[in-house]
């Protein structure tokens, strides 16, 4: 058995018996859910039998008793008589369970599920050894005649595919490459190789790249004669030097041949990199943006960091690693440039050990030496590994947790401890020296079953899982007090799973009161949620039942049925090549949603939004109506936009409904901009609903985050190192004025906000989960503080009513009604719909709500200034956009750094309001998700490379069942955060595998760092890393997600657009698989599983080279093949060894114990890999 630090485990045997078709090739693997003894015990287990024709090819796989009903799924696999897959069938359901024999009949059994759709995608390859594709035609009848088409060409002199040169200056003084811009020419005819796609509405893509294979120029045809250019300019050591974004391409291009760009279109709208002699990225500046700047040690990793608020101040972040390379200590310190920085420790490498005395900075002893820079002026995270450290507050040790035995840090009879695990973390308040002290626990398989987290204030949040065979929970109990001398409340979560570990039954309990049932699922024979149970005690009715129900490319179509609820609250459907009003909303097969109706009971009204897109897919039109009114009420509700080529919203307009029931016009917003910031906005009616109009200056600081909006009567606003406000002052208009005052953890979390307004203060904190303030049931002040509330999976559980709330939430998590049993029934407690952008619909369903709960649109806090916080930025939805640059906007540089949702707000939301990127495929019949920062739509997904595309989602829901072998995860419910990370229902943050909504589980790769579920921990990344993401060059690392308590640790760095300018190992494009055998594959390399055990922590083998347990060995080492393939590493042993570094963090250790950030990478002549980490030489 293979044990990982996941979430999960599993078992895999692979073995024949009766029920197999004996005269077929076959493997057949269980992966048993329970722990068996014997194997004739009857346990729950996911059966897989692949079958193989004569020339060893998968034909046909069988996922015995898969579906809810205990019916197998079948999933054909046919090849053309060249022997490439051109059909991929979807998983079909039989009408009974054969045990795994062959079947030789399969399609007349799809009917009942599918009906007459056609149930395979197809591709047209071109009849050449490159076998490359022209065409994607997706599964579904209306699909059928609606390709993805793919071209391969030169350029040609229609293209005028402009030439920039960057040129390379040594800057003596501050040791580093400065560049200047040129344009030089257009290419000539036949230069660059031009790679079409053109989605299935005509969006066309175009990407040209020179012989290098570099990306020069990525071009998205907005019209006849419009183009967004995107180019990427690199110098003479092929660095990535610029990115010029659509807009600076269009003013960049007049400018005479041989002339250099001026310094005003590269600041205000160009990515701009500067790189050292050692080829490391030591200054950047992004648009609207100051330069930022970074130091590194020997070793090459990231210490300094200083952005431009910082330099006027002389400070900069730091980062302090131990002997394995793990960030172990973050914080600030002062200084000057950044040359005399890095003089200062350019020969050292920045290690600190474990030591008892430490040294004590801002009210915390630190258990580390202190040796490199030992004047820093703050410490802001400590992070502990292998061993807790030894503190006065420490809670006492739990020898178990729900009975199970907790790993020491001691090493046990049988060789287990803590070592190579992280164990404590400490971060510190932004804007006071209050500690948050974090500690996880594991059982012998090192899997996280406690968590004990000592807020700033002294208070605790304890969680014990109690996990079945798989890792799946079982129960999480939760403890929690806000002060240490509270009385402690206690929740307790169970949850039921079915026979393949769909997840039935979410039970709920707060202290003493009866388990409330929060949901009830049932999933048809697809493994689609198809009815789901919310509220009621247990054994009673639920308050509501909630019916789903999808199309054939699995995409959501209904929450019950506006057109019938039968009693039901709330009905909502959604439409993409099917709208009602096409005179509005054209049909569209991209995935863009069309048409959206909905209705509730409180009028009992249909309502409907229908949309119209440019070329770009950004939302042009949303047109209301009310179709069965007397009446219907056309564009009350309205909003309508215009942009730039860069993606800034350049007009908005936008309708309202007057007390007179008609439509009035209330915003006619004109934007101006300088760069891409937006500096004033004139509202031609003078209205003040929606938009408050004036037509003032806004005010930014260095960092592109605006500063003043006297608008809406924001006097100033100011920022913390995250660029996180921690200070708005308003005037709300009379002799009063308000600040806003926020508190938030050197990670970025908000624990604790104040708002003054005249004599009064409302304070609220937020911790963990639990949200409490100082006002009573009416919203009225008092002395002292109150638990209002805490979040569950379907609403919240309110304190002051000692009731549990259910929300109805659309598929962009909009909270759109509230609802609650007052003893008699079921009430709406409120009601809310918004504009396409996320501004509130006024003037009906006005009802008292809860004041305490101000979760809204996209479920984000609406706060006093009108703003959304979404953790890591502020967002408006009068004005649909940000107020501060995308902290990963590096990996969207054709777009504005301040669009919201890539102005898709329909499609796509943005839950940490930083980046985007999930790529949906179906392969062989099931949906695979990977994450690429690079990717927005289907059409530049497809242009990237990958293959059956069906979507691209910022973030999405995934539901199902585990169903094939090998895949080490309990898969039930799990997220797909908008910042490449994957939580199942209960936040635990995944390892590289999660389900399909179509209920055949399959390995779905995340294109990020490996990650580690720690539990409470908040392992805080490096200097200037502060939510744990690794950022160079655009080339975006795992990242943590700030609304949650699990984080990851920030381990390898990650390709997004550009190229290789730095030589690192990336995540290459394409999703990963897990072939029958249990090896993870990419269609081209295949991992030895059984040759790469002994270079894993858990089962190495003395003297032998070992993984951290961090690290995701496969994956790295699949990765590590892909980059040296690229880039012709096979420099060893006869072309069958390679070398790969991996950037800013060590992979393991060398068998004489040193820590090293190299791979060697091993093939045999079949493509078959194993690696182990490795020395450069």
């Amino acid at each position: 058995m293979t044990k990982k630090i996941i979430s999960s485990i599993v078992l895999f045997v692979a073995q024949s018996f009766f029920a197999q078709t004996n005269t077929e090739n076959y493997i057949k693997t269980k992966v048993y859910l329970d722990s068996v003894k014997t194997t004739t015990q009857i346990n729950r287990q996911v059966v897989t039998v692949q079958y193989f024709d004569g020339l060893g090819r998968p034909k046909q796989i069988v996922n015995v008793r898969a579906t809810p009903q205990g019916k197998d799924i079948v999933t054909p696999i046919e090849y053309d008589p060249y022997g490439r897959q051109i059909k991929e069938y979807l998983p079909i359901p039989q009408a009974n369970t054969s045990a795994g024999a062959y079947y030789s009949s399969f399609q007349p059994n799809s009917s009942g599920y599918y009906g007459s759709e056609k149930i395979y995608s197809e591709k047209v390859l071109e009849n050449s050894p490159l076998n490359r594709i022209q065409q994607q035609i997706q599964v579904g009848n209306d699909w059928a005649q609606k390709p993805v088409t793919f071209s391969y060409d030169l350029n040609i002199a229609s293209d005028n595919v402009q030439k920039y040169e960057a040129i390379p200056t040594w800057d003596t003084q501050n040791k580093m490459y400065s560049n200047v811009l040129k344009h030089t020419q257009v290419y000539p005819i036949g230069k660059l190789y031009k790679n079409t796609a053109i989605d299935e509405d005509g969006n066309k893509t175009f990407e040209f790249k020179n012989g290098k294979n570099q990306t020069i120029l990525i071009r998205k045809v907005l019209n006849a004669t419009q183009y967004a250019d995107t180019y990427y300019i690199y110098n003479e050591y092929d660095q990535l030097a610029f990115v010029i974004s659509p807009k600076s391409s269009v003013e960049a291009s007049s400018i005479a041949m041989g002339a250099q760009i001026p310094d005003t279109i590269l600041n205000d709208y160009c990515y701009q990199y500067r790189y050292d002699s050692r080829n490391r990225l030591v200054e950047k500046k992004l648009p609207g943006k100051g330069w930022e700047h970074m130091v590194y040690d020997k070793a090459d990793r990231l210490i300094f960091t200083q952005d431009e608020v910082m330099r006027a101040s002389g400070k900069w972040l730091f980062t302090k690693y131990d002997s394995f390379g793990r960030v172990i200590i973050t914080g600030i310190v002062g200084g000057t440039y950044r040359s005399d920085m890095q003089n200062m420790i350019a020969n050292n490498l920045i290690i600190e050990s474990r030591n008892a005395a430490g040294f004590t900075k801002n009210g915390m002893q630190v258990q580390y030496t202190n040796n490199h820079f030992p004047y820093l002026e703050t410490v802001l995270s400590v992070n502990y590994y292998d061993t807790y450290p030894t503190y006065g507050f420490n809670p006492p040790f739990p020898k178990s947790i729900v009975g199970v035995t907790t790993l020491k840090d001691i090493v046990s009879s049988a060789g287990k401890s803590t070592r190579g695990l992280p164990v404590m973390s400490l971060v510190k308040n932004i804007e006071d020296d209050n500690w948050t002290k974090n500690y996880t626990y594991y059982d012998t398989k090192a899997r996280v079953i406690g968590t004990h987290s000592i807020n700033y204030l002294g208070g605790f949040t304890k969680t014990e899982n109690e996990l079945d065979f798989t890792g799946a929970i079982k129960t999480l109990r939760t403890y929690h007090k806000k002060l240490d001398t509270d009385t402690q409340k206690r929740i307790i979560e169970s949850f039921e799973y079915d026979h393949q570990n769909r997840i039935t039954k979410h039970i709920h309990q707060i202290d003493r009161l009866l388990p409330e049932v929060l949901a009830e699922n049932t999933y048809n024979e697809l493994s689609q949620l198809q009815t789901k149970k919310v509220g009621g005690i247990m054994g009673t009715s639920p308050l509501q039942t909630i019916d789903y129900t999808y199309n054939i490319r699995g995409w959501m179509t209904k929450i019950n049925d506006p057109s019938h609820l039968n009693g039901k609250l709330f009905g909502y459907e959604i439409k993409y090549h099917n709208p009602t009003l096409t005179t509005f909303a054209p049909p569209r097969y991209n995935g863009n949603i069309t048409e959206i109706d909905w209705k509730t009971s409180n009028d009992n009204i249909l309502k409907r939004y229908s949309y119209n897109y440019d070329s770009l897919n950004r939302m042009m039109l949303g047109h209301y109506s009310e179709p069965n009114t007397t009446i219907p009420q056309e564009d009350h509700f309205g909003e309508k936009t215009e942009y730039d080529i860069n993606g800034n919203i350049t007009h908005l307009y936008r309708n309202a409904k007057n007390p007179n029931g008609l439509a009035m016009q209330i915003d006619n917003l004109s934007y101006t901009y300088s760069g891409n910031k937006l500096i004033k906005v004139a509202d031609a009616t003078q209205n003040t609903y929606g938009y408050p109009g004036g037509g003032n200056p806004i005010g930014y600081d260095k960092n592109g985050n605006m500063i003043s909006h006297p608008d809406k009567r924001i006097n100033s606003i100011g920022y913390n190192f995250l660029s996180l406000p921690t200070e708005i002052k308003s005037n709300s208009g009379s002799s009063n004025s308000a600040i806003t005052r926020y508190v938030y953890r050197a990670d970025g979390v908000k624990v604790a906000k104040s708002y003054v307004l005249g004599t009064g203060t409302k304070e609220t904190q937020y911790l963990d989960g639990f949200q409490y303030d100082n006002s009573d049931a009416s919203n009225i002040l008092t002395p002292s503080s109150n638990l209002k509330f805490i979040p569950t999976s379907e609403g919240y559980f309110d304190f002051v009513k000692n009731k549990y709330i259910y929300n109805y939430t659309d598929h962009l998590g909009n909270v759109r009604l509230s609802y609650f049993n007052n003893g008699s029934g079921v009430e709406v407690l409120e009601e809310n719909n918004y504009y396409p952008f996320g501004l509130k619909h006024e003037g009906y369903n006005i009802l008292s709500g809860n004041p305490a709960y101000r979760y809204k649109y996209n479920g984000k806090e609406l706060q006093e200034t009108g703003m959304y916080d979404y953790g890591a930025r502020f967002y408006m939805p009068d004005l649909g956009r940000w107020g501060v640059v995308d902290p990963l906007a590096e990996a969207h540089p054709s777009m504005t750094p301040f669009r919201y949702s890539f102005n898709n707000p329909i499609n796509a939301t943005d839950p940490t309001g930083m980046l985007e990127g999930w790529i949906e495929q179906e392969i062989d019949g099931n949906k695979s998700y990977t994450y690429d920062a690079s990717v927005n739509t289907t059409a530049e997904a497809t242009a990237a490379g990958y293959s059956n595309v069906t979507n691209v989602y910022e973030s999405a829901t995934i539901q199902g069942s585990t169903s094939v072998a090998g895949i080490e995860t309990s898969n039930y419910s799990y997220s797909l955060n908008g910042n490449g990370t994957v939580m199942n229902h209960n936040g635990r943050f995944q390892n590289s595998a999660f389900e399909t909504s179509k209920g055949t589980a399959i390995q779905g790769m995340i294109a990020g760092a490996s990650q580690l579920p720690v539990g409470g921990i908040k392992m805080m990344g490096g200097a200037g890393d502060p939510f744990g993401i690794w950022e160079v060059l655009g080339m975006i690392g795992g990242a943590s997600d700030s609304n949650f308590k699990y984080a990851v640790l920030p381990l390898i760095v990650v390709k997004g657009q550009g190229d290789d300018a730095l030589k690192m190992l990336n995540a290459e494009k394409g999703a990963f698989s897990v072939n029958k055998h249990g090896n993870l594959t990419d269609g081209m390399f295949t991992v030895s599983k059984d040759a790469m055990l002994k270079h894993k922590m858990d089962l190495g083998i003395g003297g032998k080279s070992i993984f951290y347990p961090t690290i995701n060995a496969d994956e790295a080492v699949l990765k590590a093949a892909q980059y040296a393939e690229k880039n012709n590493l096979w420099l060893y042993n006869g072309g069958t060894k390679a070398k790969v570094p991996v950037l800013n963090t060590n992979v393991g250790t060398l068998g004489n114990g040193q820590p090293t950030n190299f791979i060697n990478v091993y093939k045999s002549a079949n493509n078959l890999i194993h690696g182990a980490p490795g020395t450069p030489k």
